[in-house]
């Protein structure tokens, strides 16, 4: 047993070194210094050639101010919401840095909590890495800071350093960003809206932040902040930081900030490239939002200029000619988004996103949801149909020759022999755009015509959740699919990205080899290349078989149906219109070997950001995928393709067996894949030769997958074949097991994708 006297010498020597060890890191640490937090600089983005694409930051927008120009009102507003104790506390929160600690030491994540004290101290950290190391010198730094510095001073340097969205670090840069005025001039309402904003800007700011966190829109955001705001002027009024009349005055009225505009050098497609390229680094590093804007980042893009400038000239060539808000009052608020990416790779090299932030267009069109496809997801439906075959043919996939009934007003069978039924208790009647009598049709012809009612039932018959796997192998987010898996799920109410669409039908263009879309190759920070963007390995999503039936249907579609303006282009590519219920969205996607361009078109609500419906619009009864969107796609892909050899795409392989639906005639020809059903006379994505009959009887209608409820909803889908009141979500179970979650990229648009990747 050791003596008495070595345990004490023992005790005395750890006490001892440990007093010295804070002495001295407590000599070593500096107090931060405000004005070099405020050095930031510019982050540099560049072209995929390596030439500069545009260089911006926050290097100009920030400016200390003295406590005396900062009113106490705005004091007061972060006192009382975040750190109450401020006058009296020591400036470290011991229990928060202890669980912080803990947290660190277990791999878990560290907590909030700090005090005023601690955050200006973090604030001045460039990096924001959460270490051991970095939490132990905070504490002695910020130790250091409450001995040597007046509350005054603190809580000045503490609001001159916050981030507060909008690249404006500063409480003078963010009363300039958001009011237009001084921080000495705020007003107490407009002062709890600013400390609202320190919460997280990205979920705080009511313009919305969507091209970070999808879930941060205007609408979110707006009431996030409502109910903040409220709650801090609350709060200012409990600690008696605001009489009854200033706070009766206060919260009056909400003070809405004025919009966001375009900072020097985001203008044009400059201001989107920027965002889904900032996007695809947050989301594939550990960088914060309010780090990477304090800038001194190196940028290199997968975005070619050539590409992006034709895309660009594209949308306002056919704009100009088919669009005329001036005159006619359906154009107003018309927007495209459009996406290019290159198959087998996953490159993003052009996006259209919109007018540009100069003009009040803050949305990334190429890469947000909200816009059903329609029609363009009926490649999906064909392609799990070969690969899995129906509920009833034991794992054989079906021939694009297979029979469907093609008339309008089909009834959906179920399994068991029963129909779906709408929210009426009626029996569901699917319907296509027009009344023309199809008849049985096969499945390729479906496509060509873009017939609704054969593919309801394909996808039925197929169960939904296998077409929604072949829709995520292929490389659609699931978040980004329709929840209810109903009839209606088969004709397009899912609403991916342009970015991811385009990358989707990369996969047929690859021949079943689906590459995550990307758009960042290289990142630098202070000369070293970060980790995180390696290229997205391609791997093979689906047989190349499939794929390659399904290219040769989708040239079907341009040589012979509703794609036929896409046939301008004069070489090889495979397409498919897409339209959507009261023709609220038209789409054309479509790919040669080398590339693959989504184009989305739509009306927007500028107030509410509603879809409106495009009846009218251009001057036309309705816009079609066929239409505007593929003229669009054309004359990219004429100036994207220009002196590019055309390999065409391989031949399509004989695949599955011919299995027609209930009533089709027999005998069946004999299965061949190239040759095309008799082209139309005159292709047209409206069909209306023939008078419709009636409606289906029992007999007549095509098989479908699953049991599921009789009680309906009001979902839609697309509409290249009609529009319809569908049955609920919870009617189509389908057989087939889904994989859960999204891509490795996903949030994730978006997105526009994407979700993160962009």
């Amino acid at each position: 047993m050791p003596s008495w006297k070595l345990v004490s010498g023992l005790c005395i020597g750890v006490l001892g070194s440990l007093v010295a060890m804070v002495g001295v890191g407590y000599a070593m640490v500096s107090i931060p210094n405000e004005n070099d937090a405020a050095k930031s600089q510019n982050n540099v983005y560049y072209w995929a050639d390596g030439s500069q694409m545009v260089a911006t930051g926050s290097g100009a927008n920030r400016q200390n101010v003295t406590i005396a120009q900062i009113p106490e009102a705005m004091q007061w507003a972060v006192i009382s919401a975040e750190n109450k104790s401020f006058y009296k506390d020591s400036g470290l929160d011991y229990m928060g840095i202890a669980r912080a600690l803990v947290n660190m030491a277990q791999g878990g994540q560290t907590q909030g909590g700090s005090t005023i004290t601690q955050q200006f101290v973090k604030n001045t950290y460039l990096s924001q890495e959460q270490t051991v190391t970095r939490k132990f010198k905070e504490m002695f730094i910020s130790i250091k800071v409450g001995t040597k510095l007046s509350k005054e001073q603190i809580l000045q340097g503490y609001l001159n350093t916050s981030y507060y969205g909008r690249g404006a670090y500063g409480i003078q840069a963010a009363a300039q960003t958001y009011y237009g005025k001084d921080a000495v001039d705020l007003e107490p309402s407009e002062c709890a809206f600013l400390a609202a904003l320190l919460k997280g800007p990205t979920y705080y700011d009511p313009a919305g932040n969507e091209s970070i966190d999808k879930t941060a829109t205007a609408a979110a955001n707006l009431k996030r902040s409502q109910d903040r705001w409220g709650w801090i002027l609350g709060e200012m009024h409990k600690d008696q930081r605001l009489t009854d009349a200033e706070y009766q005055k206060a919260t009056k009225k909400y003070p809405m900030p004025q919009d966001r505009k375009a900072t020097k050098g985001m203008t044009g497609q400059i201001s989107y490239l920027a965002d889904t390229a900032k996007k695809y680094v947050l989301n594939h590093s550990d960088i914060a939002e309010a780090q990477f804007d304090q800038g001194g980042y190196q940028i290199y893009t997968t975005f070619q200029k050539d590409k992006v400038d034709a895309l660009t000239k594209a949308v306002k060539k056919i704009e100009k000619e088919k669009i005329d808000p001036k005159n006619r009052e359906l154009d107003k608020h018309v927007q495209f988004g459009a996406a290019s990416v290159v198959p087998n790779d996953g490159a993003i090299v052009a996006i259209y996103g919109g007018a540009g932030y100069e003009n009040g267009h803050f949305t990334n069109n190429a890469d947000t949801s909200g816009v059903p496809v329609g029609s363009t997801w009926k490649p999906f439906v064909l392609a799990a149909a070969m690969e899995y075959g129906t509920y009833d043919t034991d794992g054989v996939g079906l021939s694009p020759l297979s029979k469907y009934n093609g008339n309008d007003k089909l009834k959906v069978k179920k399994p068991d022999g029963s129909y779906f039924l709408d929210k009426d208790n009626q029996v569901f009647l699917q319907k296509n755009e027009s009344e023309k009598a199809w008849g049985y049709i096969t499945l390729r012809k479906a496509m060509e015509q873009s017939v609704n009612t054969p593919f309801v039932q394909l996808g039925v018959d197929v169960g939904m959740t296998k077409v929604r796997d072949v829709a995520k192998s292929s490389g659609l987010l699931l978040d980004s699919m329709a929840p209810d898996l109903n009839p209606s799920f088969a004709i397009g109410t899912s609403t991916p990205s342009a970015i991811r669409m385009a990358d989707a039908y990369a996969t047929f263009a690859a021949s079943g080899k689906q590459a995550d879309p990307y758009s960042v190759t290289q990142v630098k920070k202070d000369g070293q290349e970060l980790d995180g963007f390696t290229k997205p390995k391609p791997s093979q999503a689906m047989p190349a078989k499939v794929a390659d039936n399904v290219t040769d249907v989708l040239e079907n579609v341009i040589e012979n149906g509703t794609g036929y303006n896409a046939q301008a282009l004069g070489r090889a590519a495979a397409g498919k219109t897409g339209t959507t219920d009261k023709n609220k969205s038209a789409w054309f996607v479509g790919y040669t070997q080398q590339l693959s361009t989504a184009v989305a078109m739509f009306r927007e609500n500028p107030k509410d950001h509603k879809l409106l419906s495009m009846n009218g619009t251009a001057g036309v009864d309705s816009i079609h995928g066929g239409d505007i969107p593929t003229l669009v796609w054309t004359e990219y892909m004429k100036s994207a393709l220009k002196g590019k050899n055309d390999p065409g795409f391989p031949d399509a392989e004989k695949i599955g067996e011919i299995q027609d639906a209930d009533g089709a005639p027999s005998p069946t020809p004999s299965p061949t894949i190239t040759p095309s059903e008799t082209p139309s006379v005159s292709p047209s994505p409206t069909p209306s030769e023939t008078p419709a009959p009636p409606s289906p009887s029992a007999t007549e209608s095509c098989r479908v997958s699953w049991n599921c409820p009789t009680d309906g909803g009001t979902d839609t889908g697309g509409t290249d074949g009609g529009e319809s009141a569908s049955p609920s979500a919870t009617e189509s179970s389908g057989n087939g097991n889904g994989n859960g979650n999204g891509n490795g990229n996903g949030n994730g648009s978006g997105s526009l994708f994407a979700g993160p990747t962009g």
